[in-house]
């Protein structure tokens, strides 16, 4: 027995009697139920629960962070299926894959040269950052959670892995071989004082698949943060990268460092300086993407118009619209319904702007529908495009497929796509 699973088993041999006998059971009847010990845990399975295989091994769990905030994240993992459990900010978790089958989590990944990482593995969704703190609820619930599952299926201390660990890409146009450094998220669950309070003792002290050659590291400041002994490492580290670790373009930064294997994606849009916008499948030379170029991910996949909003992909217009944040063609619209062209704010005006406003880059501000002024009459056939925005009174936004003209409420701004 090695040191970590010998300090795995002394840690916990004193499992309360009552809550051995319901994991026990649980465990020979294969029933979810024996994760009910000590924990706000409820079913909100996938509708393709039922379609996934039973896992015939558990050798890791994986920790994972949603990027997003508690309701998106929540149903986009249940309508793919891409975890066991997710873990709400406030400490409730949901079932969404039960634990004996497969959840389609880690997606292109390897660990010690065994790859599809997802038929070996419990994943874990937890939702908030790879580079913010997570809610002290969140770390109650995970320790907890992870605790009965290593009780269940043996795995020990430094086979409780992060998403950042096991993710790998295939060569692209900026890296010749095989590749670590594809995701970085859930990295900040290798945070040594964050696995202390989570109970986990071990981690892993390097990257078996990159020791042996199968890979290669693409992004040096991850394997620092996921593999550093000394903390005065990963300190310099975080030096180096500070500043950098935003979703601008730059000589050091590019679209791949930025978005990974979804720079090409139809969901990835780039915010060129002057305003245009592109998806990831539009975009034929990547050479020709201008320095200064803001990348916004996870964006509807669709001919609907796209925004960010502040506090949540940004914390200031320049950090979300570059240097076209004070542009005309760069329109805010504040949670109130109030509506701005960049160049009519001041720079003092800009710093007080409140989170939730949502920023456009590259629409016109066309006007205000009136008794004696029509949606037709401000932008003609364009009225009904998706692309047409409707901001009502008190602040709802609407596509022009969602509305009616002869419907739309006196006061309504109209925003068109540039």
């Amino acid at each position: 027995m090695d040191g970590s699973r010998g300090s795995f088993v002394a840690r916990r041999y004193m499992l309360p009697v009552l809550a051995w006998m319901v994991l026990t059971l649980g465990a020979l009847l294969g029933s979810d139920t024996a994760l009910a010990a000590e924990l706000r845990i409820s079913n909100r399975y996938s509708p393709l629960n039922s379609e996934r295989p039973v896992r015939k091994q558990t050798e890791y769990i994986v920790l994972h962070t949603t990027e997003g905030s508690d309701q998106p994240s929540l149903r986009r993992v249940r309508r793919g299926g891409l975890a066991h459990y997710v873990v709400m900010r406030d400490g409730q978790v949901h079932r969404i894959i039960s634990r004996r089958r497969v959840a389609k989590h880690a997606g292109l990944s390897m660990w010690d040269g065994t790859t599809n990482v997802d038929l070996h593995s419990i994943g874990i969704e937890v939702v908030g950052y790879h580079n913010r703190p997570i809610t002290g609820r969140q770390e109650i619930a995970i320790a907890e959670l992870v605790r009965q599952l290593q009780e269940l299926y043996d795995v020990p201390d430094d086979r409780v892995l992060t998403h950042s660990m096991v993710a790998y890409g295939n060569r692209n146009r900026w890296h010749r071989r095989a590749h670590r450094g594809r995701k970085r998220c859930g990295m900040l669950f290798a945070q040594s004082e964050l696995r202390g309070r989570l109970d986990l003792e071990a981690r892993p002290a390097f990257d078996p698949d990159v020791r042996a050659g199968r890979l290669v590291v693409a992004d040096p400041y991850l394997a620092t943060l996921l593999y550093a002994t000394e903390p005065e490492a990963v300190i310099v580290a975080e030096a180096q990268f500070e500043g950098s670790d935003n979703n601008v373009i730059t000589k050091d930064r590019s679209a791949w460092f930025i978005a990974r294997d979804e720079y090409a994606s139809a969901s990835t849009v780039y915010v060129l300086p002057n305003g245009q916008r592109k998806r990831g499948n539009e975009i034929r030379d990547w050479s020709r993407i201008p320095r200064g170029t803001r990348v916004l991910m996870d964006q509807e996949a669709s001919d609907k118009p796209v925004w960010a909003e502040l506090g949540k992909d940004g914390f200031t217009p320049s950090e979300i619209a570059g240097e076209a944040y004070a542009q005309p063609t760069t329109i805010y619209v504040r949670p109130d319904g109030r509506v701005h062209r960049g160049s009519e704010l001041t720079s003092l005006q800009f710093t007080r702007l409140p989170r939730g406003t949502r920023v456009l880059v590259g629409y016109r501000l066309v006007g205000e529908v009136t008794s004696r002024r029509t949606a037709y009459d401000l932008c003609g056939a364009a009225f009904r495009n998706d692309t047409t925005l409707y901001v009502l009174p008190g602040g709802k936004v609407r596509s022009g497929r969602e509305i009616r003209e002869n419907r739309i409420p006196g006061g309504t701004r109209v925003l068109v796509a540039s």
